[in-house]
């Protein structure tokens, strides 16, 4: 037997000390370093037996290395497709993170279900009752899925040997423990030594592992910060529990790009995919009311409307109030003094409340001009015809900038059935044949005058 060797751990961030103090000089966090073990017996491979393959490798020059396209697994399921950029790569490493109930093994439980590969659902939070109940409710499809249930990581790697699946999913990561390091589950050393284990084994046998992965109450996924280091791929499943509606974001990517976006809508058989976003994040109305904007938007490759709603009204309280949902509050702010200083509009003595409807965060600056026509349209109490819709950004001097790929944002507008977009004069647009008008303005003062006159 090998001494034991014990460390000090941050649970807050993660960061290691020789010996105990009282504050983290890493995060500024008080009482929040712990002694944990961190080498108990030394570390066997993570094949039970003897036998280990012998992989050496050599430095090649870029046109030695094999330049040929990556096959990955195809998970039936378009939307987690489009957001890990085609599939899963085979030995990668996913982690899933979300917050308690928002879906994350019902996603995962529902894909490995449905795929024609066999599969490996290790769960260490539920019983095998549980998942059949779930499994019942999401698909009656389930001969290639196999359920375990264990925490110890040894034992997964000994049924991983038997069965020899060609996906691993863990349920979740904070619930397994390794031998090798005498902690509790959860702990800082125990979330690294099993991931480094899962590490060794996906990359020495091709084989995909997924990850679900508990977060904080600060919304960051929980363990030490060199967890989302280690994996591949870090996915992001979010949205509002008064909402039926899911995000599937990528906030690490290392086989594709990070600005795809996945929505699924949470039915009581499971999640449904949502193909067309526009459907979910523009209200059906029969009447045209003030204080709403729609707006040509882009995720990723993916181009969808969502509809910006404003109310501006008198300030009662004496402090006018700013609020915004799903748009960037500071945002908000300079887009109103955009407004007051270039256009002229008085609105410093006015509360102005922004929504994104569908329960969406976006981040594309070619909605700032929907925001600006939804804030002026509640302001003047006048209605913007719902087959307007919106694509450009505003600068500080008020002027109407252009943006990235607007022949993409008019060809979805037109889809559509949308009859007018505005864009920036300034945008370079080759489109023919299009049966949509397109309005170029370059200032605040060109759209206020053409919508409310």
């Amino acid at each position: 037997m090998s001494k034991v060797k014990t460390t000090f751990f941050c649970q807050n961030c993660g960061t290691q000390y020789s010996k105990w103090q009282g504050q983290c000089s890493a995060c500024k966090e008080w009482n929040t370093i712990v002694e944990e073990v961190v080498q108990k017996e030394n570390k066997k491979d993570w094949k039970t037996t003897d036998s280990k393959i012998s992989r050496t490798s050599k430095p090649l020059r870029v046109s030695e290395i094999d330049g040929s396209k990556e096959m990955r697994f195809n998970t039936d399921d378009n939307e987690l497709n489009r957001v890990l950029g085609g599939g899963l790569v085979p030995g990668s490493l996913t982690l899933l993170g979300g917050e308690p109930g928002i879906g994350k093994s019902t996603l995962l439980l529902q894909i490995s279900l449905k795929l024609p590969y066999k599969t490996l659902y290790v769960s260490g939070e539920e019983s095998q009752k549980q998942i059949k109940m779930r499994a019942e409710r999401i698909t009656s499809k389930t001969d290639n899925c196999l359920i375990l249930t264990e925490t110890k990581t040894q034992n997964i790697f000994k049924q991983i040997e038997v069965i020899e699946p060609d996906i691993v999913i863990i349920d979740s990561i904070q619930t397994l423990h390794s031998d090798y390091i005498e902690s509790s589950p959860g702990s800082i050393s125990q979330i690294r030594e099993c991931t480094a284990e899962l590490i060794k084994f996906a990359k020495e046998t091709a084989t995909p592992v997924l990850l679900i992965g508990h977060i904080t109450k600060d919304g960051t996924i929980a363990g030490p910060k060199i967890l989302e280091h280690m994996v591949d791929t870090v996915l992001q499943f979010e949205g509002d529990r008064n909402y039926v509606y899911r995000i599937l974001r990528a906030l690490k990517n290392r086989f594709g790009s990070t600005a795809e976006l996945g929505i699924y809508e949470m039915q009581g058989s499971g999640l449904r995919e949502v193909s067309n976003p526009s459907e979910i994040l523009i209200s059906k109305k029969d009447e045209e009311l003030s204080g709403t904007a729609i707006a040509a938007s882009i995720e990723g490759m993916r181009p969808f409307m969502i509809e910006v709603q404003a109310l501006v009204s008198t300030a009662v309280y004496g402090t006018p109030q700013r609020s915004a949902t799903g748009y960037n509050l500071k945002r908000l702010n300079m887009i109103l003094a955009v407004l007051e200083k270039r256009a002229g509009f008085r609105l410093g003595a006015k509360d102005v409340f922004l929504n994104i409807t569908g329960g969406i965060s976006i981040d594309d600056p070619a909605i700032d001009l929907a925001v600006v026509t939804s804030i002026l349209s509640s302001n003047e109490d006048v209605s913007i015809p719902s087959n307007y819709c919106f694509a450009a950004e505003i600068g500080l001097a008020g002027e109407i900038r252009p943006v990235t790929r607007v022949e993409q944002r008019i060809q979805e507008a037109e889809k559509l059935g949308f009859s007018t977009i505005f864009v920036s004069k300034y945008n370079k647009i080759s489109l023919k044949n299009t049966q949509i008008n397109i309005q170029l303005v370059a200032k605040i003062e060109d759209i206020a005058a053409h919508l409310f006159g």
